[in-house]
């Protein structure tokens, strides 16, 4: 029988998208992908495929388990499986170099960047910055790692030649102008089925943690999931805001059709002079549960009944 196979590495993120699929009694499969083996000359089981690993997979200890996913990804693709998120969006999952060139190649405007690979390159990049806030990143990321904020060219290089560098797992390090935003917020717009669901304001005074996931949402800038934080969370820190349009939206569209993106989150930040910028699509994208119990709207409900769709059009083509 077809049924919903969810391919992820971390169990705490698809709590809330099995429980929705239960509560549909959709048939799915849990496919965790820390470790495992593809048989290249058997056939994949008829069903829909979605995708869900995360680029901090390395963070959790399943350093190659986005391999493992692409490896496997290309398996379906090649017998003509339906994918959601398939290998197109893990390159840019795994990647913000891709993302950025991505978006600029739409219009879209992405803060100036420069990616480099080792000590020295990264502090002549840094150069071009001079007299001005920059902050590093990294290029395969996920729960703001790397994330740092520097005022000038010499801090950074304390920090680079210092104990608590942090190297990034593919040794790619991005240098990137700091947008302040008037009111230290940022926007996450999330799409189902390629289309606009709704926006999230996220309050980054306290920091640069933005996932939105419930195992994310504590007082720490790597959130390692699964900690419990020190001191209560800002039960603000995320809010759906309601009626939320900009043009941009039909833009993020037209990269998600292009790169056969179905679920994702697009997060940008607001100037004072109103300029938007776009610096993350996160195709493994997750909700917080305060803010859409507030706001009455669920995206894994969504995410739920889209797959289900995509099955019944899955079981109905094969019936033929």
């Amino acid at each position: 029988m077809s049924k919903i196979y969810v391919l992820h590495e971390n169990n705490e993120w698809t709590e809330h998208l099995i429980n929705r699929l239960e509560e549909l009694e959709l048939p799915y499969e849990d496919w965790l992908l820390e470790n495992g083996k593809v048989d290249l000359l058997e056939a994949p089981p008829e069903g829909v495929f979605y995708n869900r690993m995360s680029a901090s997979s390395h963070t959790r200890g399943h350093r190659f388990a986005p391999e493992l996913t692409n490896a496997i990804l290309a398996w379906l693709e090649h017998h003509g499986r339906t994918v959601i998120n398939g290998s197109r969006a893990l390159q840019l999952e795994v990647s913000k170099v891709l993302q950025y060139l991505e978006l600029e190649k739409y219009g879209i405007r992405t803060p100036k960047t420069v990616a480099a690979v080792g000590k020295e390159e990264l502090l002549q990049a840094a150069e071009q910055f001079e007299g001005q806030k920059f902050i590093t990143k990294h290029n395969r990321a996920g729960k703001g790692l790397g994330v740092q904020l520097f005022q000038s060219v010499e801090a950074l290089k304390e920090y680079v030649e210092g104990d608590t560098f942090e190297e990034p797992v593919d040794g790619v390090t991005l240098i990137q102008e700091y947008i302040e935003s008037p009111d230290s917020s940022i926007t996450r717009c999330e799409f189902v089925g390629g289309k606009f669901l709704y926006a999230v304001r996220v309050d980054t005074s306290e920091g640069f943690e933005l996932c939105p996931a419930d195992a994310c949402t504590i007082d720490d800038l790597f959130c390692p999931v699964g900690e419990e934080p020190e001191e209560p969370v800002n039960p603000n820190k995320f809010q759906i805001r309601e009626g939320f349009y900009d043009p941009i939206l039909e833009k993020y569209e037209q990269v998600l059709a292009a790169n056969d993106i179905q679920i994702a989150g697009i997060e940008f930040i607001q100037d004072k002079n109103g300029n938007i910028y776009t610096y993350d699509i996160n195709t493994n994208t997750n909700y917080n549960s305060d803010a859409e119990a507030a706001a009455g709207q669920y995206g894994m409900l969504e995410v739920a009944k889209y797959l289900g769709k995509k099955l019944e059009e899955q079981t109905e083509k094969i019936s033929y």
